[in-house]
């Protein structure tokens, strides 16, 4: 009898071992069928998307009104496709595009360089805006709504907010860029282009020709102009922008010739 009972146990056991074992196989199963599940059910991440080359001429631009970029540096485009994910027929896209525009000089087989502005051609670009800004400003007035004047308020209030923390990129930048706003205000997309340009190349001549008296954009002459548009006195702010873009100008350092060295001073022991 006590060989049955013990036989009876062992084979109670048994069975309990094969039981947890099946009961084991089926919760790993299950387990390994909902993770599959979920698996298939979790939505699929998106692609990142690649920067267009709109997007791309963008940086580069905020990054020379910044100054962020000095003329004559080297965009080579292997260094830029990398750093913005993107083919490097992305990138010759945007260099051809600046190189139309005249931001950047492209030579055979040296690569694109950021433009390096004459001192002759710095002349010409001041030139041309004193030819283009006031007719800007001109036909502003002649379109000017509430909307519009208080989108050069805030642009204005940004500025000044950035003169306060000593931004000096942020300064230089919405600078610039107040000039760009006015033509796009005024409603001519061919004149906003061009403005935007020569824009951009003089942020190129400042940084080539500035003198320890250089200025760039004053925000109290911004203002001025400002307050003739929203007057709508268009005598006044044509007046305004040619004084504003002949102070820029006559700050630089662009008189022709060849530089006068102290040649003894410079080799003096």
């Amino acid at each position: 009898m006590a060989a049955g009972a013990s036989e009876g146990c062992s084979r109670r056991a048994g069975l309990s071992t094969i039981s947890s074992t099946f009961a084991l196989t089926s919760t790993v199963h299950n387990e390994t069928a909902v993770a599959s599940i979920e698996k298939k059910t979790e939505p699929r991440r998106a692609p990142k998307r690649e920067a267009s080359a709109d997007e791309i001429y963008e940086r580069i631009y905020v990054a020379i009104l910044e100054h962020r970029l000095s003329p004559g540096s080297k965009l080579g485009e292997d260094r830029l496709a990398t750093i913005f994910g993107v083919s490097r027929a992305r990138i010759r896209e945007v260099l051809a595009r600046l190189a139309y525009e005249g931001i950047v000089d492209l030579f055979p087989q040296r690569g694109a360089f950021l433009a390096k502005p004459t001192a002759e051609r710095a002349r010409n670009v001041f030139e041309a805006r004193r030819l283009l800004e006031p007719g800007v400003v001109r036909r502003l007035v002649d379109a000017v709504t509430a909307e519009k004047l208080a989108k050069l308020r805030e642009h204005q209030d940004r500025e000044m907010d950035a003169r306060r923390r000593d931004d000096k990129r942020s300064v230089i930048r919405l600078s610039g860029e107040f000039h760009t706003l006015l033509a796009e205000l005024a409603g001519n997309a061919v004149l906003a282009k061009t403005v935007r340009e020569l824009t951009t190349i003089t942020c190129l001549v400042i940084l080539l020709y500035d003198t320890p008296t250089s200025a760039a954009c004053r925000a109290d002459e911004h203002g001025a102009i400002i307050d003739a548009i929203g007057k709508r006195d268009a005598a006044r702010a044509e007046r305004l922008m040619l004084q504003h873009l002949d102070h820029i100008e006559n700050s630089l350092d662009l008189a022709p010739g060849d530089v006068d060295v102290d040649l003894e001073a410079v080799f003096a022991p």
